[in-house]
């Protein structure tokens, strides 16, 4: 599956995309350390946790994931280029139905309307195609480019969750942005264009 907008493609991340991935990732290492989640000390009398997964452990479980239907893990290419990562998680049905997205992107092309685009991509895929009601994007409060992104979509502002994940070695402060589909009947990427 693909979602294409112009020259931003959304498409699920593969064992092949490994060199241009960690490539991307390891550019951007420093812009994006104060953003990515950390796993927590183990607590006391409990094994210590282990190493960061490799990028073929990420995949694996990102498939697993998608595959029992609570995760759409996807990369994002700009011109034919990987630029980032955006993932569709927290994926859960019945009365609730409704995902979280998270996102990083590189911070070459930051600014250039491709992560937006990605957003409103993601969140029609997640409304119109798999009949969720509800996405939220949670935020650190300091982290404005990412809030920015959110708010020119028009997301709703519903508070603090404080002390929300694990980030950059503790537990951090998080916004919570949120959209309905009633909210959005035109379509999130119909609103992006005509703004």
């Amino acid at each position: 599956m693909e979602l294409r907008e112009g020259e931003v493609v959304l498409r699920p991340i593969r064992m092949r995309d490994q060199k241009a991935w960690q490539e991307a990732s390891r550019r951007n290492r420093d812009w994006l350390r104060r953003w990515e989640a950390t796993v927590p000390p183990a607590p006391p009398g409990r094994e210590t946790p282990g190493p960061r997964p490799t990028y073929r452990q990420m995949v694996r479980y990102l498939r697993r994931e998608a595959v029992a239907g609570r995760m759409l893990p996807f990369v994002i290419l700009y011109q034919g280029v990987l630029v980032g990562q955006l993932t569709v998680g927290g994926i859960t049905w019945g009365s609730m139905c409704s995902a979280n997205v998270g996102y990083w992107i590189d911070e070459a092309v930051a600014g250039r309307g491709i992560m937006p685009t990605a957003v409103a991509l993601s969140v029609d895929h997640c409304f119109q195609a798999l009949g969720l009601h509800r996405v939220e994007v949670c935020i650190r409060p300091e982290n404005g480019p990412s809030r920015r992104v959110v708010e020119k979509l028009g997301f709703r502002s519903e508070g603090l969750r404080p002390r929300y994940l694990h980030i950059d070695g503790d537990w951090r402060d998080h916004l919570v942005y949120a959209l309905t589909a009633e909210e959005v009947p035109e379509g999130l990427l119909e609103r992006w264009r005509l703004r």
